[in-house]
C-alpha cells in the first residue's frame, strides 16, 4: 500500500467513525457544535500521530509483557500535553470538551492504531497512518457537529445565519444518534457505489 492510500483511508474507506464505528463516546458527546467537533478531532489527531511516532520508534525495545501498559503511558503523555495547551490557550473550548479530553487516553482508535499499526510498521508509515486516521476522525466529528449545529441552532462555527431557534432535538443526545445514523448510511452508500 503506498503512503497516499495509507493517508486517505482514514477519511472514507476506513473512517474511524463512519465505517469502523470507533470512538463513538466522544463522537456523540461533544459534537453539539462544529467547533467542538473540530477541537476534539484535532486533539485526538495530534495524540494519535505523536503516539504512533513514538511507539514505532521504540517498538523493538518494549517487552511483550508490558506492551499495552507502555502504549497507554505514551498516549497519556501526549493527552496531558494537549490538555495543558488547551487549558492555557483555548480555555473556552477546553471547558466545553471537559472530561472527553482526558478520555482520549482510552479511546479505542488511538490504542487500536498503536497496537495494530504503529507497533508493526515503519516510522514514516506510522506517522502517515496516525495523520490519516486522526484527520479522518476530525473530519467526521466536524461534519457531525456542523450538521447538528445547523439543524439545532441555525448556526455554524457559532455564526448564526438562520433567524429564530432551530430544532432542539439536534442539540440534545438523540440528535447525535439521528445525524450519525444518516451519515453512516450515506457513507455506506458512497462506498458501495
Amino acid at each position: 500500500m503506498n503512503q497516499l492510500q495509507n493517508f486517505t483511508k482514514g477519511f472514507i474507506k476506513e473512517n474511524p467513525v463512519f465505517i469502523l464505528l470507533l470512538g463513538l463516546c466522544p463522537t456523540l458527546g461533544v459534537t453539539t457544535s462544529a467547533i467542538n467537533g473540530l477541537g476534539m478531532g484535532l486533539a485526538t489527531a495530534f495524540v494519535l500521530t505523536m503516539s504512533n511516532l513514538v511507539i514505532s520508534i521504540i517498538k523493538n525495545v518494549i517487552p511483550d509483557k508490558v506492551r499495552i501498559p507502555s502504549f497507554i503511558v505514551i498516549i497519556a503523555s501526549f493527552v496531558t500535553i494537549v490538555e495543558l495547551v488547551m487549558q492555557g490557550f483555548l480555555p473556552t473550548l477546553f471547558e466545553q470538551l471537559g472530561l472527553f479530553i482526558p478520555l482520549i487516553v482510552v479511546n479505542c482508535i488511538v490504542l487500536g492504531r498503536a497496537e495494530a499499526f504503529a507497533s508493526k510498521n515503519t516510522i514514516l508509515s506510522s506517522i502517515i497512518d496516525g495523520l490519516g486516521m486522526g484527520l479522518g476522525f476530525a473530519f467526521a466529528l466536524t461534519v457531525l457537529g456542523s450538521i447538528r449545529e445547523i439543524l439545532g441552532s441555525g448556526a455554524i462555527f457559532g455564526w448564526k445565519f438562520i433567524e429564530g431557534d432551530g430544532m432542539l432535538v439536534f442539540v440534545l443526545a438523540p440528535g447525535a444518534f439521528i445525524v450519525l445514523g444518516y451519515l453512516i448510511a450515506v457513507v455506506n452508500k458512497m462506498n458501495k457505489a
